[in-house]
């Protein structure tokens, strides 16, 4: 009569420590996935606000690329050709015309009277005429030059894949022209004012200063004309490096855009294959 309570007692305790294993935390911790803090959730809302942050700064970091320093130098130089050209003609232009310009009074600072005066004063004007082609033709070329090359620094505000290839290809033809058109124009300057400074007008007015102690005013290249050349040469220069780091920068364009194909086409290859794997995931877990 006592053996039935004893194993009611044993299935009881049999199912109490049963019980107990089920609810013991060990357990549940064990069967349930483990837990996460959600503090690491907003990583990709982080990652996200790193391009905006650097698209910002874009603009800044794209015009100061190599390809637009270069460009920027070429602008500067472009303005001192410019302002060389201005400083030769009115350098050589003679006292008189500086008189003319309100700088001082001939009549005051210089010993000439009569016709000596009326000689110095023609000669002058015929001297500044002569020279003119070379004057007018620098200060356009320049300006053009200058002009341009400052237009293309501000196209290229933009990563070098997302502006237009006829935009890099321009670029690469105007600065491969431009450093030949100034080598030729250099020279071609030098040439006409050697030209200029050899004919009988500048002989004449030469010696018209020499007599009254202004010998600087001679017939040599003037050192604002040296000044032309040699920030013409300079440009060209600047000119030809730009030529060779826009074909880098196009054949680096280039590499881009096909290895941007390429991943295109794996990434749809790939977005098949993936929606039969899930599939076989699924029934090998059941």
């Amino acid at each position: 009569m006592s053996h039935p309570p004893r194993s009611n007692r044993g299935h009881r305790e049999r199912n109490g420590d049963h019980r107990h294993h089920r609810d013991s935390p060990d357990d549940r911790s064990s069967s349930q996935p483990p837990y996460y803090p959600r503090e690491a959730d907003p990583a990709p809302k982080r990652a996200r606000e790193v391009p905006r942050v650097e698209h910002h700064d874009s603009k800044c970091t794209n015009i100061c690329s190599r390809r637009g320093i270069v460009l920027i130098c070429a602008v500067l130089t472009n303005a001192l050709v410019l302002i060389c050209v201005v400083a030769a003609q009115l350098v050589q232009s003679g006292l008189s015309s500086a008189a003319g310009l309100g700088g001082f009074d001939i009549n005051s600072n210089f010993n000439l009277q009569g016709t000596e005066l009326q000689q110095v004063r023609d000669l002058d004007m015929q001297y500044s005429q002569m020279r003119a082609p070379g004057i007018y033709g620098g200060i356009a070329f320049s300006l053009t030059m200058g002009v341009i090359s400052l237009l293309f620094v501000v196209a290229g505000n933009k990563p070098p894949h997302l502006m237009s290839r006829k935009l890099l290809v321009g670029a690469l033809v105007f600065q491969a022209v431009g450093a030949v058109a100034y080598v030729v124009a250099v020279g071609l300057y030098l040439h006409f004012v050697i030209r200029v400074n050899s004919t009988d007008i500048c002989k004449q007015r030469e010696r018209l200063y020499a007599r009254n102690g202004y010998t600087w005013m001679n017939c040599d290249v003037s050192g604002a004309d040296a000044a032309v050349a040699l920030f013409g040469l300079i440009t060209a220069i600047l000119y030809t490096a730009g030529t060779v780091l826009t074909i880098q920068t196009i054949r680096g364009v280039k590499r881009y855009l096909q290895e941007r194909k390429r991943r295109e086409a794996d990434r749809q290859m790939a977005r098949g294959q993936p929606q039969r794997a899930p599939l076989r995931a699924e029934t090998t877990s059941v």
